[in-house]
C-alpha cells in the first residue's frame, strides 16, 4: 500500500503540538500573513519551534500562503517563502499561481483547494506547473476523484478533505462574503454569510411553505453540516487519495486532539499499523465541535447536507438526561445553556431554554470527555548493545556511542543479561519507546549505574539532533 498521510490543522503552536501527540503525520499552519484564515497567522519563531518539534517525530510541517495577493504583497510573500524554507518547512500551500513567476526557494509546493481543483485538466495543469500535491475540491464524488487519479497516475499526490466544516459554494469560488460585506474569502476574511438566517422565497418573491404549512422564515438555509468521511477511507485510498486532510485552522486543541486521534486509529486499522500513542479517551467526533455529519457529494445526494436549525455545534443526541453531568453544555435548536445539576429528573440550567418535541436535546460540551483528553506519543527506536574489543557499543535509534569498560564475567549470567536489558530499555519520560532490543554480548557484570549513564549519554545525543 502507498504511504498514507494524516494531515491535521494547527491554529497555533500549542494546537500543532496537540496534533503531533494525537498522531498526525503532518500539520498545516498559517504563515504570519496571507493565509486563508486571516485570524490564524503565526510568527516565524513559532513556526520554527513547531518544525523542530515535529521533525523529531517524523512529522512534516506545511505552511499556508493561500490567499490571492495584490501586486504590492507578492514580494513580501516570496520573501516569507524563502524564510520558511530556511527554517525547514516541508511544503507551502498556495492559491495565487502568479507566485510561480517569481524567484521561489527550492521547496515543495501544494496547490490549495482554493484553486478550484475539480477536473483532471486542472490537476494536470497544476502538475505541469510544478506542484507536487493538489488539494482536491470538497465537492467531488468518488468517481470524479478516481477519474482524476486515472488521468495523472502517481505523477502528483492527491489530497482530500475527510473531516470538518464545509463551504456552501465551490472551493475558492465563493464571493458571497465579498459582495455583501466587502470581505473576501479568497483574502482570508470570510464573514461566513452561509451561517446566517434567511427567508426562502420563490421566483415571484412569495414565501415558501414547509411541510407543516409554515413559511420558511429566518432559518439557517445555507448552513451545511460538517464533513465526515471516516467510513469511506478505504474507498478514497482505492480512488487514489494518499493524504487525508482535517479542516480546522480555527479550531482549538481539544477538537484537533479528538479528531486527529479518531482518524489515526481508523487509518492504522486499515494499514495494520500500531502507533506508539497512548490515549486517555475514546475518540468520538460527536464529542467536540460537531454540526452533524455528511459525506457531502462523495456518493451523490445521499442524505440531508444542511441543518436549518442551527449553525452551531450540536454534538451528540441525548435521550436520557441522566447521561448529563454538571458543567455539560446542552442545546435545543440554536438555543444553548450549561447544566448546573440534575434534580428530580429535571435539568437545572444556568439559563432557561425552551424545549419541545420537534427539537431533540443535544449535548455539545461533555465535561467528562474534555477532562479525559490526553495523549502521549512516543517514537519507537531499536536498541542494540554489543561488545567490542575496548568495551561496549550502544546504539539507540540512529545514534551510537562506544564506551571503554572491562569485560568482567558475571557470577550470575542470567541475572546479568536481564539487568542489561532492563536498564537499557528504561527510556522513562523521554519521547522514545523501545521497539526491538538486540543484545550481542557474553553475560558480563556491568554496574547498573554504568548502564544508566551510557543510556543517558546516547539519549542526550538523540534528543539534541
Amino acid at each position: 500500500m502507498k504511504h498514507l498521510t494524516l494531515l491535521s490543522p494547527a491554529k497555533n503552536l500549542a494546537v500543532g503540538r496537540a496534533a503531533i501527540q494525537a498522531g498526525a503525520d503532518a500539520i498545516y499552519i498559517g504563515a504570519p500573513r496571507f493565509g486563508a484564515r486571516q485570524a490564524a497567522g503565526n510568527s516565524m519563531n513559532d513556526i520554527a519551534a513547531l518544525v523542530t518539534e515535529a521533525h523529531q517525530y517524523g512529522v512534516q510541517v506545511l505552511v499556508t500562503i493561500n490567499t490571492l495577493l495584490t501586486d504590492e504583497e507578492k514580494n513580501e510573500a516570496v520573501a516569507m517563502m524563502h524564510e520558511l524554507h530556511h527554517i525547514g518547512v516541508d511544503a507551502i500551500i498556495i492559491q495565487d499561481l502568479s507566485l510561480l513567476t517569481y524567484d521561489l526557494p527550492p521547496i515543495r509546493l501544494h496547490a490549495s483547494t482554493q484553486c478550484d481543483n475539480r477536473t483532471p485538466e486542472q490537476v494536470i495543469r497544476l502538475r505541469d506547473m510544478g506542484f507536487k500535491r493538489v488539494v482536491l475540491a470538497r465537492e467531488l464524488s468518488i468517481d470524479e476523484i478516481r477519474a482524476i487519479h486515472e488521468a495523472v497516475g502517481d505523477t502528483v499526490e492527491l489530497e482530500a478533505f475527510v473531516h470538518g466544516a464545509l463551504c456552501v459554494s465551490y472551493s475558492g469560488r465563493c464571493y458571497m462574503s465579498e459582495v455583501l460585506m466587502n470581505r473576501s474569502a479568497n483574502r482570508g476574511c470570510c464573514a461566513q454569510m452561509c451561517r446566517q438566517r434567511y427567508d426562502l422565497l420563490d421566483s415571484s418573491m412569495h414565501e415558501v411553505m414547509d411541510d407543516n404549512g409554515q413559511p420558511i422564515h429566518q432559518r439557517y438555509l445555507l448552513s451545511l453540516q460538517d464533513l465526515d468521511r471516516s467510513a469511506y477511507l478505504q474507498e478514497l485510498i482505492d480512488a487514489g487519495v494518499t493524504t487525508f486532510k482535517i479542516e480546522g485552522r480555527l479550531k482549538d486543541a481539544d477538537y484537533v486532539t479528538n479528531i486527529t486521534a479518531f482518524y489515526r486509529q481508523r487509518i492504522d486499522a486499515i494499514i495494520g499499523a500500531t502507533s506508539c500513542i497512548s490515549y486517555g479517551f475514546t475518540p468520538d467526533p460527536a464529542k467536540t465541535f460537531h454540526r452533524g455529519a455528511t459525506d457531502y457529494f462523495l456518493h451523490g445526494r445521499t442524505r440531508p447536507m444542511a441543518n436549518w436549525d442551527t449553525p452551531k455545534s450540536t454534538g451528540e443526541r441525548i435521550t436520557d438526561i441522566n447521561q448529563l453531568h454538571p458543567g455539560d453544555g446542552i442545546c435545543v435548536g440554536d438555543q444553548g445553556c450549561y447544566v448546573n445539576a440534575i434534580r428530580d429528573n429535571r435539568i437545572i440550567a444556568n439559563k432557561p431554554i425552551s424545549m419541545d418535541a420537534t427539537h431533540p436535546l443535544y449535548r455539545n460540551y461533555d465535561i467528562m470527555f474534555q477532562r479525559s483528553l490526553h495523549t502521549e506519543r512516543r517514537i519507537p527506536v531499536d536498541i542494540t548493545f554489543e561488545e567490542v574489543p575496548e568495551g561496549f557499543r550502544l546504539t539507540i535509534g540512529e545514534h551510537t556511542a562506544t564506551f571503554e569498560a572491562p569485560h568482567e564475567p558475571a557470577t550470575n549470567p542470567e541475572r546479568a543479561m536481564q539487568t542489561i536489558r532492563t536498564q537499557l530499555t528504561k527510556l522513562g519520560d523521554t519521547i522514545y519507546a523501545p521497539r526491538q532490543v538486540n543484545i550481542h554480548t557474553q553475560p558480563y557484570f556491568i554496574p547498573i549505574s554504568q548502564l544508566n549513564q551510557w543510556r543517558r549519554s546516547v539519549l542526550d545525543r538523540h534528543q539534541r539532533r
